[in-house]
């Protein structure tokens, strides 16, 4: 179910808060029927997947338990246990694409599957590697079955993350929900719900149409100069307010029960440079792989070749890890080369006004989002055409006020991190517009499906 959904802001949720809440007092009663709820809304979308997900988590604590219990611990299980989620995800994620690039480039014929892939699958794989990295090689602790298994498949990021560590939401479950603060968490959690919702309904999926339309004409044309603007700039500012509400929701939702989750998002369309937009973008990401990835490789401790390595493999992986297609990998690949011109400008001592960084930046940023949203090369290479003028040179963009508003909303002002716990007074009228616009929001997606959130995919 998604989160703007009717069935999910009428019945799923208040009944997930009123049991936490009602055995606030009763620790794992109520653990216990979370974890029970969360496999509820894991199944909600396809029940045949549950199973995988209660067995990557259990295999991979039955793991973690025997490493730690045995007197001579066995790196070589753990390596196991890692290598297996590996596995799984590159089977459900890559084996279409593998199949079809060893058949292509030397007609060597992979067994054929038909492969749906199980949603989240990136996200929680991720989080549980993490884990058996950190208890082979950064002394992670022992943690009960029911702390991991709500670990692996707590609810609110369960599907699209943020990315979350074993040791920034385990010691957390165990706090009385009742504790002091609880009302303040609970108002700021739901506000930062409401500001998700109305980004996700209200902007994003209005801006998806537009996208969509620019998109699908690349496919087999240059699109006019205004449609292709009108395309990139839409689904720069969907992209963007799509899975930071999301993420958003996360948060709010997590912190309603008196838990918090990381950030993921902090104005990163603001950034001067290309080093300190990945520094706000999918921040959870970023650093996964800055520890799990940058870091082992060398990062910058080498050498600037050994940095020119680990940079491009890095970023290369994000790529592959965002799709199975080579416009992924590409665009990973564009970024890290982004990220090493960036560093060696930055080295020189040079510096550019303000207004020129953010512009190279923003710019170099939109083109590498036509290439991910892009399904070939030939299309991106439409897009772009159409961008520097190879069309017709309309100059007419399409639906102008509400790209205003997307790169309004997308671009300036505070986070809404910081406006849901810091610029927003508590007080009665408040809560009252809040109100409001959660029952606006509830109207609106009764209206129709809704559009799925863009990092549902991945």
């Amino acid at each position: 179910m998604y989160f703007q959904s009717q069935i999910f802001l009428l019945a799923f949720l208040p009944l997930t808060l009123a049991i936490w809440y009602g055995w606030g007092a009763h620790r794992a009663l109520r653990e216990w029927c979370l974890l029970a709820l969360s496999l509820v809304f894991y199944a909600w979308w396809d029940p045949r997947f549950v199973p995988l997900l209660l067995a990557q988590g259990i295999l991979s604590w039955i793991a973690a338990e025997v490493y730690l219990r045995a007197r001579k611990r066995p790196k070589w299980l753990l390596g196991f246990a890692i290598a297996g989620n590996l596995c799984i995800l590159g089977f459900f994620k890559y084996w279409v694409f593998l199949a079809a690039n060893l058949y292509a480039l030397f007609g060597v014929q992979l067994p054929e599957f038909s492969i749906i892939l199980p949603i989240g699958i990136s996200f929680f794989t991720f989080e549980i590697v993490s884990y058996l990295v950190d208890v082979g090689w950064r002394g992670a602790p022992h943690y009960s079955l029911r702390h991991f298994g709500l670990f692996v498949a707590f609810f609110p990021r369960l599907i699209a993350g943020p990315i979350v560590r074993h040791n920034e939401i385990i010691p957390q479950l165990d706090a009385d929900p009742w504790r002091a603060g609880a009302s303040e968490r609970f108002g700021q959690g739901a506000t930062l719900l409401v500001i998700g919702l109305t980004k996700k309904v209200f902007l994003a999926d209005q801006l998806a149409p537009i996208a969509d339309r620019a998109f699908a004409l690349s496919e087999t044309a240059v699109p006019s100069l205004a449609v292709a603007w009108s395309g990139a700039l839409a689904f720069t500012f969907q992209l963007f307010l799509d899975f930071s509400a999301y993420s958003e929701m996360a948060i709010g939702i997590a912190l309603m029960m008196g838990l918090r989750l990381p950030p993921n998002f902090e104005a990163p369309y603001q950034a001067l440079d290309l080093r300190d937009f990945w520094r706000r973008w999918h921040m959870t990401l970023s650093r996964y792989l800055r520890d799990y990835v940058y870091i082992p490789l060398g990062g910058n401790r080498h050498g600037p070749l050994a940095f020119a390595v680990a940079t491009m493999l890095t970023m290369t992986l994000c790529g592959l890890w965002h799709g199975a297609g080579w416009t992924y990998i590409a665009w990973g690949a564009i970024h890290g080369i982004g990220l090493l011109v960036c560093r060696a400008w930055q080295s020189s001592g040079q510096r550019l006004p303000a207004a020129a960084a953010w512009t190279l930046t923003f710019l170099f940023v939109v083109v590498g989002w036509v290439l991910f949203r892009s399904s070939s090369f030939g299309a991106a290479g439409n897009m772009l055409a159409g961008m520097i003028g190879g069309g017709e040179r309309s100059l007419i963009l399409d639906k102008p006020h509400l790209l205003a508003v997307g790169a309004a909303v997308s671009i300036f002002g505070p986070t809404s991190w910081q406006i849901a716990t810091t610029h927003l007074v508590p007080q009665r009228a408040l809560g009252i517009l809040v109100g409001l616009l959660a029952a606006a929001i509830v109207l609106e997606t009764g209206k129709g499906q809704s559009v799925t959130f863009i990092y549902f995919q991945f």
